[in-house]
Order: structure tokens, then sequence, then C-alpha cells
């Protein structure tokens, strides 16, 4: 099979490349990516070598250069993962947000229809349907009630992708996946920012009370899924995928501070973000039911190797930390305090 992947210097997107060439599930893939600050080829650096590994500099957004990119690869698949994926920096920059996940997803998805791409895979956010009060959880037929730019972005990227379904008959499938967390995700998500701030010996920045409930998911289980509705998958249907495991944020953060040997008191309580959704929870029933997919690796398992992953690669987080990252730290964390 041969794949386009897009975003996939990124840290899903990464992973899911080293899992299909690392297991040879794919016999070659083009990686499209931006290199934006989430970017990071060194996640690659275990297939860059590969004969089948090709990399493409470019903007989704660039319609002329995707067709140029899909009229030479001729691929079987498209995996698209390329978002501006943080729900903070679409606060600050929402347009930004709008045109990668919105105009971006257009991009690929005519270049797709115009070349004849048999197989579309379009990966998405269970953020798309808002806070989900308890005891429920979210199906694929729920409505969305996105609560930022990211996620409206993210919700009306997954009804164009259907739409090219239900108008051109585009093989399209879309997946919507809980918290990921795992090894070479960039420090500004909760699990890895509160890891590296703990083993500096730095606060550790809670929002509000610290109990927003999200769902975590090992990302290496997250690319099985997708592979999985890869091969698997209906055409214009939709996949959640959960990690079964819903935990309060402070919880998180108290559990990486005892497995990191660090006090408690490092815990900082910062103002809560704008439009901050309560609680996320999704059911994972239809692809366990279609498929068989089920996560292997259970909360305290991806933990613990996360943990590992950050503390034997130091000079990893260092460089990725620098410049634009510590400027967007300053400005999104220091003035909540």
């Amino acid at each position: 099979m041969k794949l386009i992947v897009t975003g996939g210097a990124g840290f899903i997107g990464s992973c899911f490349i080293r899992l299909v060439l690392g297991e040879g599930l794919a016999g070659a893939v083009t990686n499209i990516d931006k290199l934006t600050y989430a970017g990071n080829l060194e996640n690659l650096q275990p297939v860059a070598g590969h004969p089948g590994y090709h990399f493409e500099h470019a903007d989704i957004c660039d319609e002329t250069r995707m067709l140029e990119v899909f009229e030479r690869a001729r691929p079987d698949a498209v995996v698209h993962f390329a978002a501006e994926s943080h729900v903070d920096r679409s606060i600050h920059s929402p347009a930004e947000a709008v045109r990668t996940n919105f105009s971006g997803t257009f991009s690929l998805l005519e270049a797709a229809r115009r070349t004849g791409v048999p197989r579309f895979v379009h990966v998405s956010t269970d953020e798309v349907y808002g806070s989900i009060p308890e005891p429920g959880d979210a199906g694929e037929s729920d409505s969305l009630r996105p609560s930022s730019p990211y996620s409206a972005s993210k919700a009306g990227s997954d009804l164009l992708a259907l739409s090219y379904y239900a108008t051109y008959k585009l093989n399209v499938s879309v997946t919507r996946a809980s918290n990921n967390y795992g090894p070479c995700q960039f420090p500004e998500k909760l699990i890895p920012l509160m890891i590296s701030n703990a083993m500096e010996g730095r606060s550790l920045p809670v929002y509000g009370d610290g109990m927003q409930i999200r769902d975590w998911l090992f990302v290496e289980d997250h690319c099985r899924a997708i592979w999985t509705v890869l091969n698997r998958g209906g055409a214009g249907e939709i996949y959640n995928i959960g990690g079964n495991c819903s935990l309060a944020n402070l919880e998180v953060v108290r559990r990486i501070l005892d497995a990191t040997g660090r006090p408690l008191s490092l815990i900082e309580r910062v103002a809560d973000r704008p439009g901050h959704d309560r609680r996320y929870a999704l059911s994972s029933r239809k692809l366990t039911r279609e498929t068989g997919w089920a996560p292997r690796v259970n909360f305290e398992e991806g933990l613990a190797l996360t943990i590992d992953w950050y503390r034997n690669n130091p000079a990893w987080t260092e460089r990725v930390k620098s410049g634009e990252y510590r400027a967007f730290y300053q400005l999104n964390y220091a003035n909540r305090t």
C-alpha cells in the first residue's frame, strides 16, 4: 500500500509512520508537513532511511502543490493528520486554525477527488462533541457542539470530508479520538508539559480547579485504530477512538508528580481558559464491534513509558522548548497566575 500522510512530522502522524513502515504494513509513505513549531523530523529518524519513505515540505493549504504531490505519488490512501491542534493557540490566533484545519482539508479532499484516490481517512477529535454531562458518553451520531476555534474548525472539516462522500462518493472515513499522550509529544499539551516541568523542578500550571475530565489514549493505540479504520472502516462512516480511561486533569498531574518523585507543592493554580469544556467522554463501541479493535496499553503503563522516554531524551525536550515555545508559554501561563 502506498500512503500519503499529512502532518507526519507531528506527534501522532510520526507515530503512525513509524508504525506502518516499521512493521511493514505499508510499502511507501509520502509525508507532507509544513514543519511548523510542532513538526519535528527527529521523530522520524527510525524510518528516515526506509526506501519507501519520502518527505514533502509543503503547506496543505497550497492547492496547486497538493495536486502536484498527489499526481506524482498516486497513493492508495490518504491519512490526514495535519492540523493546528492546540486549543490555546486557536484562542490566541484563530485565523490559522481555521485556515489549516478547514481550508487545508478542502485542498486535500479536492486533490484526492481529482486524482481518484481510492481511500481517505480524516483524523479528528472528540472535542467536536463539546462538553458531555455525566454519566453519558458521545456516540458518532451525537450533535456537534464545539466550544473553541480549534474544535469548531475540526467540526467543520469533518462535515466537509463527509460531504465529499455524499456528493462525490469519495471513500472517506472520519475518526474522532480522545486525548493522546506518549513519547515525542510537543510539550504544550498537559502530560508532556507537566512531565517536563516536574523533571525541571518548575511549577505545574493547572487551569481552574483542575477537575476537567479527559479520556486518555496512548498514541500507538490510536495509530493502530487508524490503521484498522483505513483497512476495515466503512465509507462515509465516523469512528470514535477512546482509551477507556477518564481522569481529572488534577489527578493526572498528581500521578506525574508521584512518578517523578516531586512534591505536590509544585502545583500552581492558574485562571481557567475561555470556553474550557468540563468533560469529554466518548464511546468506541462501534469501532470495537465492527473491527475488534481495543486499546492495548492502560494508563499506568503508558504514563510510565512516556515519563521514561522524556527522562531519557532531555536534549530532544530542550531543543523543542526553545524560541517560539517559550514565548507561547509566557503568553499562555505567566499572565494567568
